[in-house]
């Protein structure tokens, strides 16, 4: 029968991947730890080794399938199935059996093939782990929250690693795995928790609190239209400002900073930097700036628990960098920027941009952060509204830097004015806390000696 590979869970809140190609073709052999697809998931590329050595004797997905975790998505067969694995290599996958429907359609056919899929996937008795438990901790948090014990779950992933659809699994099916109607209280296992072919995108379900239920009018009949899958990165990125929005009160308080001096002294000591391979821009002043406000308004480094009814503050300082990508906005994290000099600052941060617009980020690298920072000036405008990257409390947005005609000493001059636009959480922050840290770090960016001071 061979040995199914599934998507296994390949992070927190990582719930599905979009295939962006497949590395091996069926009949192909392949050896244990050897890389077989590419994954785009969350906000970042990964390649998936199979655990396993032999010969691949299905593929149950294409370029362009978004799978959820637990999903089939090859078979590998012991060696003497290449030829049988060869001789069925026209045959369609379940895939494209699934977007191409017979002529004749049965509803009860369709049915009794979900629930032997079903039986089949709770069949087997759960058996009791010996020693550690191979699963991820949000997957031993998610049994902890539904009371199951790990060691009395089965896990279909890599190694007999458990992930997210082991636990539902075994809730729904229960401790002795019978499926409903066999001796046990009737239970209702939903079709996305079934190691079942891909659904295509149009079939999916729509997310909880989406207003998509309703049904989008024929465009087709004022004129020409066309349509395109949605990248798994825009998804990302859309499900993540849907829930900021939802669910944060967002106020923004915008002031501006004099930075005319802090300008002389970035290019006096630019060349330093760049002889060490950084470049030494605003955004790396902003960087310790906004640390040493951080450190003296902590709620801006917190998140609000609104089920405890608590704050978590954060006792480190990981600031996000939000990075324009061809692939949609992403946000890797500077940790411990506190510790941290300008310079390493300048290094790190150029680094990390390069990497995610490059595609080549790691997906730790985005998760973790306690506060974000914005850089829209480049590209132009008056004024931003950005949003809060949650679970965080508050982001600062960068405008354009330009010289602009103030006063000082009773006298009109030019000075180079840097816009800046504060967005908070109005449920755990004060629009009077949220001037006052504005203010504290224009105070750092003025006097840019006080910025080594920050530590």
């Amino acid at each position: 029968m061979g040995k199914e590979f599934k998507l296994p869970d390949l992070g927190e809140g990582i719930q599905e991947g979009q295939i962006i190609n497949v590395l091996v073709k069926q009949g192909e052999s392949v050896v244990a730890d050897q890389a077989v697809l590419e994954v785009e998931t969350d906000k970042a590329a990964v390649e998936l080794p199979v655990p396993y050595g032999g010969v691949i004797t299905s593929i149950s997905v294409k370029v362009g399938d978004t799978v959820p975790v637990g999903a089939v998505l090859l078979t590998v067969g012991e060696s003497g199935e290449a030829d049988g694995a060869k001789s069925t290599a026209g045959a369609e996958s379940p895939v494209a059996a699934e977007s191409t429907p017979p002529s004749t359609p049965s509803p009860v056919r369709d049915r009794e093939s979900a629930r032997q899929s079903r039986s089949a996937a709770v069949a087997e008795a759960p058996r009791r782990h010996v020693g550690p438990i191979p699963s991820a901790p949000v997957v031993r948090r998610l049994a902890r929250e539904m009371k199951i014990d790990l060691r009395q779950v089965r896990g279909t992933g890599p190694g007999g690693r458990i992930v997210r659809e082991d636990v539902e699994r075994f809730s729904l099916a229960g401790p002795s795995g019978r499926e409903a109607g066999s001796g046990s209280p009737s239970r209702t296992v939903p079709d996305t928790m079934v190691d079942a072919p891909v659904r295509p995108a149009a079939e999916r379900v729509t997310p909880a609190g989406a207003d998509a239920a309703e049904s989008l009018p024929d465009f087709a009949q004022w004129g020409s239209v066309r349509r395109e899958k949605i990248p798994q990165i825009r998804k990302a990125i859309a499900r993540h400002m849907a829930r900021a929005w939802a669910t944060i009160p967002h106020v923004t308080h915008a002031d501006e900073a004099d930075v005319t001096d802090l300008e002389g002294f970035r290019k006096e000591h630019g060349q330093v930097f760049s002889d060490k391979g950084a470049k030494l821009t605003l955004t790396a002043f902003l960087v310790k700036a906004v640390v040493g406000a951080l450190q003296e308004f902590p709620q801006f480094n917190a998140s609000f628990d609104e089920a405890a009814s608590e704050m978590i503050f954060k006792d480190y300082y990981n600031v996000g960098i939000a990075v324009d990508t061809p692939r949609g906005l992403m946000v890797p994290v500077l940790r411990d920027v506190n510790r941290k000099s300008l310079m390493r600052i300048s290094t790190e941060m150029r680094d990390l941009a390069d990497r995610a617009r490059d595609f080549k980020i790691e997906i730790t690298e985005m998760r973790g952060g306690t506060f974000t920072i914005t850089n829209v000036g480049s590209l132009g405008g008056t004024l931003s509204t950005p949003m809060i990257n949650y679970p965080e409390v508050a982001i600062l947005g960068i405008g354009r830097l330009d010289k602009k005609p103030v006063v000082r000493n009773d006298e009109i001059v030019a000075r180079k004015m840097l816009p800046l636009f504060l967005s908070f959480d109005h449920r755990v922050i004060d629009g009077a806390d949220g001037a006052r840290f504005v203010k504290r770090v224009i105070s750092f960016l003025e006097n840019p000696l006080n910025l080594l001071l920050v530590s």
